[in-house]
């Protein structure tokens, strides 16, 4: 025990103290301890993995509320916009569908008195004699409206394309006739705008049955218009409901028009060229166009081409800012005096006295290049220049040059080979050098031949007739003599020609849909020859072809993209965010410089004037993909590499397509006809163009009359889209051994044999397998197969060669004459195949 001073010390934990574990809480604070600890700072909000996921779900909810939010303010503005003081005027077109009904009627009732409006300028749009301009006071809107003959197709087209509105005046009884049922096809696929149906004749209808009569009409119209309200237009207070009501309606979003600044022309004047001082001569025809209008869509910039629908591509030198025509002024609205220049001068004198401004004037060094085609440069391929002692060598062998037939696409290395035997293969070789300039036009001339053969069957034994000839002919000239009256006026309308290319065209597409792509091998030709181009596929679909091998010249003067798809994002993207230019609501006038005379005679005879900026790249030329739709209305069948007149968003122009399959492979069989049943893709030499936009395809008859004969749209724009032509060569098995087989009648000869022994055979019933080798000189050959052959079996054989379309392009297209149906009556008994 210590001592009573002494003092006592505590204890100390040795090394070996026990140590228990700490209570496990899961590593969890409450807000005491965390307070305690930071003593009242506050320290960065760190979110927990919840947290930021309901923190991005709250976020992306915003999000969204601010994009729906934002897009109804821009719609709801847009819609204010239009026909509103700072907005261009609301373009309304009055559409007959009928040929009872009358556009004129509809159009005299909305500028009566009675409706509300002002009438301020009579005949506002040039080229068009019924336009008038409305203001209405009452809702604070002014209209321009314009009353459309239907007989002109491409006038109704390129107005519907900018037009805001389309009103139609129906039938009382039958709504539209068969031109109003073509009417509407053209503009359905064209792409329709916001409209309104009205309906004429109501009033002439006892009132027991005008409810019946309505409900017959509504039970029409709700096929191709199942939204639309059908207005009865008979009083001034019927037309007052209908103007409301094309003010208020939902606009309707075209894309192609939406992304392109365009303008209808209100005022046209054209000043000629002045000829070079020194030079001789008149007039040069080219002038500068002024066109006064209200921009619309996108913002107009001046140093970016434009594109007169009808006419071409042309470049800008000025736009100017006159005095407003169609002034919204609501204290001060008055009636204006029609202008003294009628269709060509508008404006009279009224703007003349007004000072115009020049709003920006176009830069050379900036101003895009009206340039369609790339430089051809022949000397692109050389990689090196000849010295003068090669010179030398190629002048002396010039001069010793022995000229040979060869066959076409031989080389010169190749044609050294050759031995020219002029005893024994000159005709031949002269036969197959003119006859293979084009590969189509033989096997049209084959096919033409074998239809002639197929025609006359009694050429055989003509010797049997001749005693009978004589009799025959009385025959015929009395049955001359007799005929008179209606059926010699009928034969006198009757274009023989016509029917005989008509019949054999359709004799070629039914003989094509039962033996789709088979051929005849000559026999006065050897196969080696005639389908030198074609080449064998192991598969179609996994077999390489390269895009870039043996282009044809016409692809040195085509533009190609390195990413389409990437460009058109980039510069779509480019035009919406667009904000320099003239504004869109703006009346300007631009000069449109080096414009044929033959646009100011177009419009002088009557045709609206449309113009629309061009986006980059859109004048140089390209082979456009078009996806169409063959129109129900057309029967008649249409070849590949036939002229038709192509509608491609605001242009037409006339071009020979090929046709082909819609495929995601990357190769594509080519369709020697227009397919009826599906979808086809086109390809052709066209101006480049940014999809949307919608695809009309005509095809004009000998009599100058278009019909409609497919509808689609805009697929890509892409030379390397490789379309392949198949031709099959067939032959019948002689003699069957189990898996070999003994086949003729596909070649006849030797060498073509051994020449085609490398592709693949295959057979209608599905057997696979190749040449062995070849018995005898006459064309038999041994083939052995995957599986035995059957006896009515036919052996065939796939070769293929890349087809290109034609250069046949032509920005100028005449005038559609008045559309009549066409009864088309073939005898099926003439179409039989033998």
């Amino acid at each position: 025990m210590a001592a009573d001073g002494e003092k006592q010390q505590g204890h100390r934990a040795g090394l070996y103290k026990q140590k228990n574990k700490e209570h496990k809480h899961g590593k969890h604070r409450t807000k005491g301890e965390i307070g305690r600890e930071n003593k009242g700072r506050v320290s960065v909000v760190t979110l927990t993995k919840k947290q930021r996921k309901e923190q991005r779900k709250m976020d992306r909810r915003h999000k969204a509320n601010q994009l729906r939010r934002n897009k109804k303010d821009m719609v709801l503005t847009e819609k204010r916009r239009l026909g509103s003081r700072d907005g261009p005027p609301h373009l309304v077109a009055v559409v007959s569908l009928h040929a009872a009904a009358d556009a004129g009627t509809v159009t005299k009732l909305l500028r009566g008195e009675g409706a509300g409006g002002v009438v301020h300028r009579e005949r506002c749009v040039s080229g068009i004699g019924d336009s008038f301009g409305l203001i209405l006071p009452r809702f604070k809107q002014r209209f321009i409206f314009l009353s459309l003959n239907t007989s002109d197709m491409h006038s109704l087209l390129d107005v519907a394309k900018i037009a805001d509105s389309l009103v139609f005046v129906l039938d009382s009884a039958e709504a539209w006739d068969s031109y109003g049922e073509y009417c509407l096809s053209c503009l359905f696929a064209q792409g329709l705008p916001s409209h309104a149906l009205v309906c004429q004749g109501v009033a002439d209808i006892p009132v027991k049955k005008r409810v019946e009569s309505r409900r017959a009409l509504s039970k029409i119209t709700d096929v191709r218009f199942p939204d639309a309200r059908l207005f009865s237009l008979e009083t001034e207070q019927d037309a007052t409901l209908l103007l409301r009501h094309l003010g208020a309606q939902r606009q309707r979003k075209l894309g192609f028009r939406s992304r392109r600044s365009h303008l209808l022309a209100q005022q046209v004047t054209f000043t000629p060229n002045s000829p070079p001082e020194g030079a001789a001569g008149g007039p040069t025809g080219l002038g500068t166009l002024r066109v006064s209008g209200y921009v619309r869509g996108r913002p107009l910039r001046v140093d970016r081409l434009v594109h007169i629908s009808g006419h071409g591509d042309f470049q800008l030198s000025q736009i100017d800012a006159p005095s407003d025509p169609l002034p919204l002024n609501l204290t001060a609205a008055r009636p204006a005096k029609p202008g003294k220049g009628g269709d060509v001068d508008m404006m009279g004198g009224g703007e003349d006295e007004a000072p115009v401004r020049v709003l920006m004037t176009a830069d050379p060094s900036s101003r895009e290049s009206l340039q369609a085609e790339a430089e051809v440069d022949p000397m692109d391929g050389e990689q090196t220049w000849p010295t003068e002692s090669e010179l030398l060598e190629a002048e002396e062998a010039r001069k010793n040059k022995h000229v040979m037939k060869v066959p076409k696409g031989t080389s010169d290395y190749q044609a050294t080979w050759i031995v020219d035997e002029d005893g024994e293969n000159g005709d031949v070789d002269e036969e197959s050098s003119d006859d293979d300039d084009d590969d189509d036009m033989m096997d049209e001339a084959m096919d033409r031949d074998e239809e002639e053969d197929s025609q006359d069957p009694g050429s055989c034994c003509a010797s049997d007739e001749e005693d009978d000839g004589d009799e025959e002919e009385e025959q015929e000239e009395l049955c001359t003599t007799e005929r008179a009256g209606a059926d010699q006026r009928y034969d006198d309308h009757m274009d023989e020609e016509a029917e005989e290319e008509g019949l054999r065209v359709y004799r070629e597409a039914r003989s094509h849909e039962m033996f789709p792509d088979e051929v005849d091998t000559p026999l006065d030709l050897a196969a080696r020859i005639r389908f030198q181009r074609y080449r064998g596929l192991k598969s179609f679909r996994s077999s390489p072809w390269d895009p870039m091998e043996n282009l044809p010249l016409n692809y040195s003067r085509i533009f190609q993209f390195q990413s389409y798809e990437r460009t058109r994002r980039r510069i779509l993207a480019e035009a919406a965010a667009e904000e320099e230019g003239a504004m869109d609501g703006w009346y300007v006038t631009l000069h449109v410089v080096d414009v044929p005379s033959s646009v100011m005679e177009s419009v002088q005879a009557g045709s609206p004037l449309v113009l629309v900026s061009l986006l980059p790249h859109e004048q140089k030329m390209s082979v456009m993909h078009v996806l169409v739709q063959r129109h129900p209305s057309n029967t008649e069948p249409i070849k590949s590499k036939e002229e038709l007149v192509f509608h491609c968003g605001f242009r037409r122009f006339r071009a020979s397509p090929i046709f082909s399959q819609h495929t995601s492979a990357d190769k594509h069989k080519m369709e020697r006809f227009l397919r009826p049943d599906g979808p086809t893709v086109v390809s052709v030499y066209a101006p480049i163009t940014f999809p949307p936009a919608g695809v009309l395809l005509f095809k004009q008859r000998s009599d100058g009359i278009q019909d409609l004969v497919a509808t689609g749209s805009l697929l890509s724009c892409d030379p390397r889209r490789i379309v392949l032509k198949r031709i099959v060569v067939s032959g019948h098995p002689f003699k069957i051994n189990r898996r070999s087989a003994v086949v003729r009648y596909m070649f006849f000869n030797r060498d073509d044999i051994l020449w085609f022994k490398p592709v693949e055979l295959r057979t209608k019933w599905g057997r696979r397998g190749h040449i062995k080798e070849a018995l005898g000189t006459h064309g038999h050959m041994k083939c052995v197969f995957d599986s035995q052959l059957r006896s009515q079996d036919t052996v065939l054989m796939n070769l293929y060669k890349r087809v290109y379309p034609r250069w046949t392009y032509d920005p100028y297209v005449p005038l559609s004459l008045p559309w009549v149906k066409k009864e088309v009556t073939v005898d099926m008994n003439d179409l039989d195949m033998e």
